[in-house]
């Protein structure tokens, strides 16, 4: 699934005109991901059950070293045209939502189910609807863990 996005992402950049979009479609029939060519995605990104059920906007750009579980949302909001920004390191657990204008910190953490819809410090835990920061990691400075 990852190659087939990366060579999809190779051939988009040469502006070849038709394969982009064919391999976009196998990805989407084969493994139920959303994942356009013009996504910018860093490397050894982790897509859990071969990115099953994942929607990835066109713009997004996702870091290195990032694990996205299955039936994630990385996507815009009505009525704004800034799209998320996963940094390296993250972690986003299975069926949570990341929308909008929203930058998921480098080493953040997004529980299973939360709905990001403010931005995530680094190397901070958020969980819930909306999305609430429940802890610091490691080496992390407990500030701003008053929550939104």
């Amino acid at each position: 699934m990852i190659q087939l996005y990366r060579l999809s992402a190779c051939l988009h950049r040469w502006h070849v005109p038709v394969l982009p979009r064919l391999l976009y479609m196998v990805n989407r029939v084969l493994f139920s991901v959303a994942l356009p060519a013009t996504v910018v995605m860093g490397q050894r990104v982790t897509m859990a059950y071969q990115g099953l059920g994942t929607v990835v906007h066109a713009r997004a750009r996702i870091g290195s070293d990032v694990y996205i579980g299955p039936q994630v949302i990385i996507g815009g909001r009505s009525g704004e045209v800034a799209v998320p920004v996963i940094e390296d390191g993250a972690f986003i657990g299975a069926g949570a939502r990341v929308l909008g204008p929203v930058i998921v910190g480098r080493g953040a953490t997004v529980a299973a189910g939360a709905l990001v819809i403010a931005d995530v410090p680094a190397g901070v835990t958020v969980a819930g609807v909306p999305a609430r920061p429940i802890r610091a990691s490691r080496g992390q400075p407990e500030a701003g863990l008053t929550g939104r």
